[in-house]
Order: C-alpha cells, then sequence, then structure tokens
C-alpha cells in the first residue's frame, strides 16, 4: 500500500469550545490513484489534506507513505519528506509576483535531486509561450498552471490540490482539470483532490465523502470519465 492513513484525529480548542474535526478517518491509497475527496466546508477536508502535506500535525493516528510514517519523522527528516514526496497545488496561487513564469516554476525544480525537463513541462502546461511573463500579465488558469508546474517539476509521489479550481470560472476549470488527470497520466504521481463540486467525482479512481470529519463512503469509480463529459 502507498499512501496509508490511520486512524487520523484533529481537534480544536478545549472543554466546551472543542470541536473535533476529524474523527478516526482511515483510507489507503495505491501509487498512482487519483482520488477525489468530497464534502461540505466544514467536513474536515482541507485539515486532512493539511495533515497529509506535512502543514498541519493530527492529534491520533497516523501517515505513512511507503512504509515511512510521519509521526516518527523529526523537524528536518520531515522538511526532507515534503520535499520528496509532495507537491501542492492552491486555490490561491501563491505565485512569487517578481519572477517570470519560468522563473517561478524553476523554485520547485530546486527541491529536487531529478527535475522534469523545463521546456517540455512549460509545452505540456501550455505556457511555453508565455514563459517569459510575470505573473500580473497572465490570466487566473495560466496562473494556476504555473503554479501546477511549479508543484510538478520535482516529481513529487503525491499532488495534493486544494480546491484547485474554487476561483476558476467553468471553461478555464475544466481545463485545469483536464490537465491535473494528464500529469497523473502522464508522471504517474499519485493525485489528492479536495473539492466540494460533485461533478468531479466522476473523472477519479477513487471517490472518498467526508461529513463532520468522518469518512462516509469510501469507493472505487467504475464508471470513470474524461474531463471533457463533466458537466456541472
Amino acid at each position: 500500500m502507498f499512501l496509508e492513513i490511520k486512524g487520523i484525529t484533529k481537534q480544536y480548542g478545549s472543554g466546551e469550545s472543542c470541536v473535533q474535526v476529524l474523527k478516526n478517518v482511515d483510507l489507503e491509497m495505491e501509487k498512482g490513484e487519483f482520488c477525489v475527496l468530497l464534502g461540505p466546508s466544514g467536513s474536515g477536508k482541507s485539515t486532512l489534506l493539511n495533515i497529509i502535506g506535512g502543514i498541519d500535525s493530527a492529534d491520533g493516528g497516523y501517515i505513512a507513505i511507503n512504509g515511512e510514517r510521519t509521526v516518527d519523522m523529526s523537524e528536518k527528516a520531515l522538511t526532507m519528506y515534503r520535499r520528496k514526496h509532495l507537491g501542492y497545488v492552491f486555490q490561491q496561487y501563491n505565485l512569487i509576483p517578481n519572477l517570470n513564469v519560468k522563473e517561478n516554476i524553476e523554485v520547485g525544480a530546486y527541491l529536487s535531486d531529478a527535475p522534469l525537463e523545463i521546456d517540455d513541462l512549460l509545452k505540456t502546461l501550455g505556457l511555453y509561450e508565455h514563459r517569459h511573463k510575470l505573473p500580473n500579465q497572465l490570466s487566473g488558469g495560466q496562473q494556476q498552471r504555473c503554479s501546477i508546474g511549479r508543484a510538478i517539476i520535482k516529481r513529487p509521489d503525491i499532488l495534493l490540490c486544494d480546491e484547485p479550481t474554487g476561483a476558476l470560472d467553468y471553461a478555464t476549470s475544466k481545463e485545469i482539470l483536464k490537465l491535473i488527470a494528464e500529469v497523473n497520466e502522464k508522471y504517474k504521481s499519485t493525485v489528492l483532490m479536495v473539492t466540494h463540486n460533485d461533478a468531479i467525482k466522476h473523472m477519479a479512481d477513487r471517490v472518498v465523502k467526508l461529513r463532520d470529519g468522518a469518512v462516509r463512503r469510501n469507493y472505487l469509480n467504475e464508471t470513470k470519465m474524461r474531463v471533457e463529459e463533466l458537466d456541472w
């Protein structure tokens, strides 16, 4: 089993103001799987993603990648784990404003011993002709493509996507989803995507539905659809 999430609990506050955000969450994924994490606001899905990403820590349980448990790691080892295994794509693009497209993507390359070839990646992203532009000269979709490039150039084992289409219009959202599907297929990255958009589940290998901090459903998608077929 490539990714193992076992008994994850998380709470904020204490006493009467204590809120249990995650309640004994169990989840397993094979390498290269595309998993969509569905749930309404407040269901705990972004918190779970942040714990997998080492941005937040769990109160109980553990995350293991290829048998390596994050709870057993020192702070230095955890930093190396994030660099080596993980790529992040957020709803906010978090690009560096005074670096151009190519330079923003190359920031991710410095974290890898064997990064992807930058010009090939720029062409895959549809950004080659925009490579010398600054972020404020790009559309929202182009900025999100750039942030995806920064995440995947280091060849992460796992690509964590937190509402990556949340700030985009319908047509651009579908372009970005298509790109993430291509990344999953071409580079064999395991993809874990948080969304509240129910239609997106149809493009996933695995669908996990969270409600009130607990997994309500976890199933393999037997009728996987292409992004072009999705509608919402």
